[in-house]
């Protein structure tokens, strides 16, 4: 059973229809549409507000759908693990590009370009994401917000409220065209990158966020042996279908991933190991402005 064939079947036994679920979910009925005939997967439990207001509409356990989309969604990732990463659509890498300080604009489009999503694209465009994705999460609440987002896109109430749980469901992967026009060009108004320490400051649209200035370090760190291990990291290792071969330095790596009160999970563990050991991930000696990560790893690996 899946959410899709839940939802259906839920609607069906109370005599409800997809206008009724649409309303009570505050989205379109082209959404809802979408989402049961699973030409849009399940949204992530923890980036919607969508399963809580279906669950109550059907009259189901709380969190009941979400546990079942959670279950499914892995089961999907399950699938794509080993799928290598698509390039950035060129239309978000230029979108990414005209937001960076002028000065530094000309190097870092020669690094982008080097690779299709290098190492440095990728830590760039997850970190922007990063920001815009909880500033989003957190005005979803607000009506006026939304409201306000739509009126200046031209779309109605429910379809800024599916942009924006769409959005939040995003990944550094899939982001689309749309999510940059709507969200990344209007919040964030510069970014620059200190490519010996790899510090990245991004300044936000200071109309919509006063004094809205983000600044991430990335500094190398020796690795506590006595650290507590992450329990999603502890079931990786216990499961050889996932760990495999994995070396020990492979695994200091990993132990030496720090999170703030989120919980890797195993695949997520996993994804990171496939992503250390593909070559396209990181430079040759010979392409000067993209080593530098590469060795950051490397420091890393060896604490």
């Amino acid at each position: 059973m899946d959410v899709s064939f839940l939802i259906r079947h839920k609607l069906h036994e109370l005599n409800l229809g997809q206008k009724d679920l649409a309303a009570a979910a505050q989205v379109t009925e082209s959404y809802i549409s979408q989402l049961l005939a699973r030409k849009k997967p399940p949204p992530a439990p923890a980036r919607t507000d969508i399963y809580d207001k279906i669950g109550r509409l059907l009259g189901l356990p709380a969190g009941e759908l979400s546990v079942l989309a959670e279950t499914q969604r892995r089961e999907e990732l399950k699938k794509k693990v080993a799928e290598p990463p698509r390039p950035m659509l060129k239309e978000c890498r230029e979108l990414i590009l005209a937001k960076c300080e002028t000065h530094q604009r000309a190097e870092i489009r020669r690094i982008f370009e080097l690779q299709a999503f290098g190492e440095l694209e990728r830590l760039v465009t997850q970190k922007i994401l990063d920001v815009t994705q909880t500033l989003a999460r957190e005005e979803l609440r607000s009506d006026d917000w939304l409201r306000s987002l739509a009126e200046h896109s031209n779309r109605s109430f429910e379809q800024m409220r599916v942009a924006t749980l769409e959005f939040l469901d995003t990944d550094v992967l899939q982001i689309s065209v749309e999510d940059c026009e709507l969200f990344l060009s209007p919040m964030v108004d510069s970014w620059e990158i200190d490519l010996k320490t790899f510090s990245l400051e991004i300044v936000l649209n200071p109309r919509l966020f006063p004094a809205g200035r983000k600044r991430f370090e990335f500094l190398e760190s020796k690795l506590r042996s006595d650290a507590a291990i992450e329990p999603g990291l502890e079931r990786f290792l216990n499961n050889p279908a996932l760990s495999g071969d994995a070396t020990e330095k492979e695994i200091l790596f990993l132990r030496s991933i720090q999170f703030d009160n989120r919980r890797p999970t195993p695949l997520y563990y996993y994804r990171e190991l496939q992503s250390l050991r593909d070559p396209l991930h990181f430079s040759t000696p010979e392409q000067s402005g993209t080593s530098e990560l590469g060795d950051l790893l490397n420091k890393s690996s060896d604490a």
